[in-house]
């Protein structure tokens, strides 16, 4: 007699392996959320407010609505997310072209800093907003959080000019990058 299992067994813990899939519609803006303020929390200590440090439930969900949102879970876990969009609208103003596409929310959970995640959700990212039809993805971050720029900067972005939100207590460099195959 053979055993055969009724489906793939789910691993849990850190060992499971971390899968990433579009946020669904009975996932938790709550948990989301959570995991934002989370990811956030050492820039806010630092003394930079990111808006993610503090969104509301509601800022959340406005925000996923402006795009494709795409979840990391190990196990039961939410670890990362990134959301999506091209193109995608800037205020009058901002230093970019109005064809380029840009994430927000990219979020990585402080445990799983250092594991590649981040770079995987911004492949992700990328990889999107080409497959949107867009040639080129523009972002912002604080002037002041350097490793964050710098991060940026070996991935290919270059810096086209600064944007101060009316959310954050910082000036922003904006930075834009050509994506290949576009």
């Amino acid at each position: 007699m053979t055993l055969r299992s009724a489906g793939p067994l789910m691993r849990t813990g850190p060992d499971a392996p971390v899968v990433v899939r579009r946020f669904a519609e009975d996932d938790s803006v709550e948990e989301l959320t959570r995991l934002l303020h989370r990811a956030y929390a050492d820039h806010a200590a630092a003394g930079r407010i990111f808006f993610a440090s503090y969104q509301s439930l509601q800022d959340t969900a406005n925000r996923l609505g402006k795009g494709e949102c795409w979840v990391a879970r190990r196990g039961d876990a939410l670890v990362g997310t990134v959301t999506v969009a091209a193109p995608h609208a800037v205020p009058e103003g901002y230093p970019a072209p109005a064809t380029a596409g840009s994430f927000w929310q990219l979020a990585v959970d402080p445990s799983e800093r250092g594991t590649g995640l981040g770079q995987r959700l911004m492949d992700l990212a990328e990889e999107r907003i080409a497959a949107l039809g867009s040639a080129q993805v523009v972002i912002d971050t604080s002037a002041k959080a350097t490793e964050l720029v710098g991060w940026y900067r070996r991935r290919g972005y270059v810096p086209v000019g600064t944007w101060r939100w009316d959310v954050t207590n910082y000036e922003s460099v904006v930075l834009a990058k050509a994506l290949l195959g576009c």
